[in-house]
């Protein structure tokens, strides 16, 4: 056992060494046009150590509107008439519409998620590094529009789908809903199309002269679908068949209910967010945080001893692997995230302090040490399981049911605390069967 602990904590050192690269912020652009020019004595120390390790710049940091600066948007769906069946609907529809134009405006990892209070509903937009925000409103402001289209006659085989058609009088705003619901025979999801009596009209006479050729339908100049007539369609009811999946139909379902419902958006309030209070609370965070570490470390180191020695190993090692899977995972680093990243730190700590003092109970009995470690590992881990539970339920629930920085707080803190466990469990105990003695 001893021998195989002893290869597993080799592993585990090494990967976390890896790990420390791939988290250590990588070069500022001055400092990669140096590098790949070769650039020898005038790069500075900081860059060569970059060029001497082979730091890459795989997956760079994310950082939020706090931390870079940027706008903060907030707006108001007017829902006065859309059922209240649609409504859910309607906001996720609008939801990825704006995230798309926001896409297309350039910005770089927006954030856009929609709140509820009452009856109000409201969608919050954050555009980190944004500089112009009256050009962003611009962009954004506007209800989404939909629009039928007809194929071109004689167009090209090799002609971009999205250059081959022709705009038809028909709009969202003669449709009155969209609905998902399953074929009865095959099971298949399929979306519904309800018009209005003009747009019955339209409608019909399109599909009587575009039967067996596609029909599009553009959502803000995107196209989002373009099925294939099969019949001339009377009545205003429509249904779209293919091979959608589940979550696919239920995306083209909020897109038509984006376009089609009259729910207008309207801005109550924008903010510039500048990255100096940012960055200067971030340097703040940070420092407290190290100064918070390094104090528990000591104490652990004080009262514990040589158990303390391999926790504070553990602990660095946990915060080198949660760091590293932040930044695998593309977590959007905030304040709030990093705050519940610290708080992380405490709690993996704790689980090493059950755990030690089982032991303490544990070697009063008279046990070897071999059988100390492992029994208090044992008896200690039904408590180090619900505590941790109970914070990861905390965290899921923070993550789903709330918005903006909270959510961000939420993820950190679910992530810190599953990796926690992993550091108390996994890695301490490696190191105590490594080095303990007989």
């Amino acid at each position: 056992m001893k021998r195989k602990s002893a290869w597993i904590l080799t592993f585990i050192f090494a990967f976390a060494v890896l790990a420390g690269f791939f988290v250590y912020p990588a070069p500022s652009g001055d400092c990669v046009k140096g590098l790949s020019a070769g650039v020898g004595s005038s790069t500075p120390a900081a860059c060569g150590i970059f060029r001497n390790f082979g730091v890459n710049t795989f997956r760079p940091w994310k950082l939020g509107l706090d931390l870079v600066g940027g706008a903060h948007l907030t707006y108001e769906i007017d829902m006065k008439d859309v059922t209240s069946v649609d409504r859910d609907s309607v906001v996720n529809g609008l939801r990825d519409v704006i995230e798309k134009r926001v896409n297309l405006f350039g910005v770089s990892e927006p954030q856009v998620f929609s709140a509820r209070s009452g009856e109000k509903y409201r969608l919050i937009v954050d555009l980190a590094g944004v500089k112009d925000i009256t050009d962003a409103i611009k962009q954004i402001g506007e209800t989404p529009f939909l629009l039928f289209s007809e194929l071109k006659a004689g167009v090209a085989t090799s002609t971009p789908l999205k250059d081959a058609f022709t705009p038809t009088e028909l709009t969202g705003r003669y449709i009155v809903g969209a609905t998902l619901n399953f074929d009865q025979i095959t099971g298949k999801a399929q979306i519904s199309l309800n018009f209005n009596d003009e747009g019955a009209k339209i409608f019909e006479e399109i599909t009587g002269r575009n039967i067996g050729k596609q029909v599009a339908v553009f959502l803000d100049g995107s196209l989002i679908t373009a099925p294939v007539v099969q019949q001339k369609i009377s009545g205003g009811k429509a249904q779209i068949t293919g091979s959608f999946t589940i979550d696919e139909a239920k995306l083209l379902v909020s897109r038509f209910n984006a376009g089609a419902l009259p729910a207008p958006i309207t801005l109550v309030s924008q903010q510039a967010v500048g990255a100096t209070l940012g960055n200067d609370s971030l340097k703040r965070t940070i420092f407290a945080g190290v100064i918070g570490a390094c104090i528990v470390m000591l104490f652990m180191i004080l009262y514990y001893r040589v158990l303390g020695v391999f926790a504070s190993a553990a602990l660095l090692i946990y915060t080198i692997f949660t760091l590293a899977v932040f930044k695998l995972l593309g977590v959007t680093m905030s304040l709030s995230g990093i705050a519940g990243f610290i708080l992380t730190i405490g709690m993996a700590v704790d689980a090493n302090i059950l755990i030690f003092e089982r032991m303490k109970e544990e070697a009063k009995k008279g046990l070897s040490r071999i059988a100390v470690i492992e029994e208090g590992f044992k008896r200690a881990w039904l408590s180090i399981r619900d505590s941790n539970v109970s914070t990861i339920l905390t965290a899921i629930i923070l993550y789903y049911l709330t918005t903006g920085f909270i959510k961000g707080f939420g993820l950190s803190l679910f992530l810190g605390v599953v990796l926690s466990m992993f550091s108390a469990i996994t890695v301490t105990r490696t190191m105590l069967r490594a080095f303990v003695k007989s």
